[in-house]
């Protein structure tokens, strides 16, 4: 497998910070019309940054199960009429309507340990780390802040997890504990921040060490839902909870019948 390429590193906002790319094809009718729909006409770069947060969000469903990662699938422009994606597909959408409204914008490259991921997803990727988590570095103000409109407010709440919301002034890319403040999701590397999406790279390395999530030669992950999964997993633990309380009942019977031989 390559080495990654040389992470951008500039703090002052470069040229092609704005550039349309291959995959963040901010040029495309989709991609605008997509950004229309989304960010009021006379807001201010903070506002429309941050209404453009929440129709990724909230508009584009995160899914891993199936995702596409040809190179078609992962650009912008796919991603805004496909209506679903993982972090990477909305993470190039984010980066290309901010792009298009002449705010820049960077994809940041990680890796992540997910403590609350199901049991069959655990399985497909071997273990709880996940490599290549994306999230979008954005200029506003004169500075860098990060923002992760990945996680919708639905998938949020099957999983017991507060959303991350995002007012433009700082960084919103941290999901540390769940609702019940069990650890949720750690930062292990970070590999750079990326003007577009180093493709070949990205592919090389999630085969390599998740090759579980492909079924096949094709650049698509195995099919589910984590919907579905979150429901098998609270049904597995209320079957559990009752089987535990019938137990706890018998042993209660069964004491009371010793003590009144």
């Amino acid at each position: 497998m390559n080495p990654p390429p040389e992470p951008v590193a500039a703090a002052t906002p470069a040229a092609e910070t704005l550039a349309a790319t291959e995959f963040i094809d901010h040029e495309s009718a989709e991609v605008r019309a997509f950004v229309r729909d989304a960010v009021p006409a006379a807001a201010s770069p903070i506002e429309q940054a941050v209404a453009l947060y929440y129709a990724v969000r909230d508009g584009i469903r995160y899914e891993v199960y199936g995702a596409d990662l040809s190179r078609e699938g992962l650009r912008a422009s796919r991603v805004a009429t496909g209506g679903s994606g993982m972090c990477m597909h909305k993470s190039v959408l984010y980066a290309a309507g901010l792009r298009s409204l002449g705010i820049p914008a960077r994809l940041v490259l990680t890796d992540v340990r997910n403590h609350l991921a199901s049991d069959r997803l655990k399985q497909l990727l071997g273990g709880d780390v996940f490599h290549q988590h994306a999230l979008t570095s954005v200029h506003l103000e004169g500075r860098w802040v990060k923002a992760t409109p990945v996680f919708n407010r639905t998938l949020c709440r099957l999983y017991r997890m507060a959303p991350l919301e995002f007012d433009g002034t700082a960084d919103s890319h941290l999901h540390p504990f769940d609702e019940q403040g069990r650890r949720q999701m750690e930062f292990l590397r970070v590999h750079g921040e990326y003007d577009d999406l180093p493709y070949d790279w990205i592919i090389a390395d999630l085969r390599a060490q998740h090759p579980g999530l492909f079924p096949d030669d094709s650049p698509r992950f195995a099919g589910g839902s984590l919907v579905r999964d979150a429901h098998d997993t609270r049904d597995a633990h209320n079957t559990q909870g009752a089987h535990n309380t019938r137990e706890a009942h018998g042993t209660r019977e069964a004491h009371g019948t010793a003590a009144t031989a």
